[in-house]
């Protein structure tokens, strides 16, 4: 093979490589093609997802708020619960006080 031949053979495998590239560019480009109806469908989805976010933080929100108006309403019970607890014992004490008292004044006659 003499240096004509090799730069010729040279040539058409850079050529062979070169149209290979270009054609899988091409094919490539043609597979993953975006159009305009589905830029407006992807347009669609994002508001859609904007909106679902939106309405996912305005329901946490509300959450947050009702856990603590309950929570506000437990402590409130709880305290309403120990001063019925406290009135409770110290109305049986007295009952006890009385009945004793009761019980030595049938006693003494």
């Amino acid at each position: 093979m003499n240096r004509t031949e090799f730069v010729f053979a040279t040539a058409i495998i850079l050529f062979l490589a070169f149209s290979l590239g270009w054609f899988a560019s091409w094919l490539i480009h043609r597979l993953t093609r975006v159009t305009r109806a589905d830029m407006g469908e992807l347009e669609q989805m994002a508001q859609a997802l904007h909106e679902a976010e939106e309405t996912r933080d305005e329901a946490l929100r509300f959450l947050e708020t009702r856990e603590a108006e309950l929570m506000n309403q437990i402590s409130q019970t709880e305290a309403e619960l120990r001063a019925a607890m406290d009135g409770l014992r110290d109305a049986r004490h007295e009952a006890e006080e009385l009945r004793a008292y009761i019980e030595r004044m049938n006693a003494n006659r």
